[in-house]
């Protein structure tokens, strides 16, 4: 079956050349990738990287460029974090809302078209906050003021460059094309990895190795059944009565996501762990010794392991519920059945329709959260499991390979369907 897939792509001149294009643009980015910016200490980078798991979490959003300073180093994170902005943002005002909900596709262009425009300003207050962190860290020389800005400039204009690649992967290529670079970010880094459990390779650590293979084949079965899980609501039309023709009557379903929220709430748990290690840790180089002394003890705090699994746990748990609130509105859902003379059978429309998907949505959102929780802590438990630090599997990297991988198969199955047709 999938040879006879692969052989249709193969032979399909315009689905061919949209995966040609794709490897084209990811040949781009990994070169972009290797480019660091001037006066990196590469073994204090490496060091520092090694000691801080919030920047190991951050290095997985910006698509695997943080960890060598390129001149990427910010990855497509400044888009997301807009993206994600403009969504609280419609809770807020109700005119963005009506934007992004009711006024179809010229609606959501132009909310896209404020993501973009909130990148740039983000990007350049990302860029410098980190490239003066990483100053007082020694990892970069003495910059001056004028390199320190132009620095900032190369990297929010690589920022845009990249977000412009990614549209361009999701306009003419296959699959979403911001996703795809992460992808190709954490895809990338499987090489190194494997090479140092090689290097390190003891014959005692064999059934701890095989033990851990096992585990990882039943951790990304598990992910592929929750992220393609779904509760199929029943729905009915009534039927309608036109002249000598009868409307409606028909039968169909309404699916709700196991996992509504997708990676968004690790990446919200992520900011906030993030944001106030970054204040600290510029704190920190205070010449005030009260200042530093406080500032080391809650560094010390946050890099506990147990203590950061749990807080980590914890803000993925409530952030799944939040943003499925905001993504998901059971009273519009309601309004518009309604509307469409559409009801669930055995509940009456209107207020208790909405009523009824917000009993569906609360509890399987607790499975989602619980799910999105336990992957966000999986490598703190994994390192605390076997003791090996090379033998972790990325929860958050996997989960966004695993949707990745699914999403753009069904593309690919899509194209191929309508080509036979």
């Amino acid at each position: 079956m999938w040879f006879q897939k692969l052989k249709l792509i193969v032979k399909d001149a315009e689905l061919r050349g949209k995966i040609l294009f794709v490897l084209f643009i990811l040949a781009l980015f990994r070169v972009g990738a290797a480019i660091p910016i001037p006066g990196v200490d590469t073994a204090r980078l490496q060091e520092f990287f090694a000691g801080n798991q919030f920047f190991g979490l951050l290095n997985i959003f910006s698509g695997g460029t943080l960890d060598n300073l390129s001149v990427m180093m910010l990855g497509v994170a400044p888009y997301i974090t807009g993206s994600i902005i403009m969504q609280l943002l419609t809770m807020i005002f109700p005119s963005l809302k009506e934007m992004y909900q009711e006024e179809g596709e010229a609606g959501r262009k132009k909310f896209n078209q404020y993501s973009r425009l909130l990148t740039v300003p983000l990007a350049a207050v990302q860029a410098f906050g980190l490239l003066s962190l990483l100053g007082r860290q020694g990892v970069l020389g003495e910059l001056s003021l004028f390199a320190l800005l132009f620095n900032v400039v190369i990297v929010v204009a690589a920022s845009v460059l990249l977000m412009w690649l990614g549209e361009l992967i999701t306009e003419k290529g296959i699959g979403n094309g911001i996703s795809v670079l992460i992808f190709a970010g954490i895809v990338a880094t499987i090489p190194s990895a494997v090479s140092q459990i090689a290097f390190t390779f003891d014959v005692s650590q064999l059934p701890l190795i095989v033990g851990f293979i096992v585990i990882a084949v039943v951790i990304v079965a598990g992910t592929v059944f929750i992220t393609e899980g779904q509760r199929p609501i029943p729905i009915s039309y009534a039927k309608r009565i036109r002249g000598m023709r009868v409307y409606g009557g028909v039968s169909t379903y309404l699916p709700i996501r196991v996992n509504q929220a997708g990676v968004i709430p690790i990446i919200f748990a992520l900011s906030i762990l993030l944001f106030p290690q970054m204040i600290v840790s510029f704190l920190a180089g205070s010449q005030n010794a009260l200042i530093q002394n406080l500032s080391n003890l809650f560094l010390t705090f946050l890099n506990t392991t147990w203590i950061y699994a749990a807080l980590y746990f914890l803000f993925v748990f409530a952030f799944t519920y939040f943003y499925t609130a905001v993504t998901f509105d059971p009273e519009s859902i309601a309004s518009n059945l309604q509307k469409q003379g559409a009801f669930v059978p055995g509940i009456r429309p209107g207020p208790p329709t909405a009523g009824f998907l917000y009993k569906i949505i609360n509890r399987i959102t607790l499975v989602g959260a619980i799910f999105l929780g336990l992957i966000a802590v999986l490598p703190v438990l994994m390192q605390i499991i076997t003791g090996i630090v090379a033998l972790t599997i990325g929860g958050t990297g996997l989960l966004i390979v695993v949707s990745v991988v699914l999403e753009t198969i069904k593309q690919i199955d899509s194209q191929l369907v309508m080509r036979e047709y």
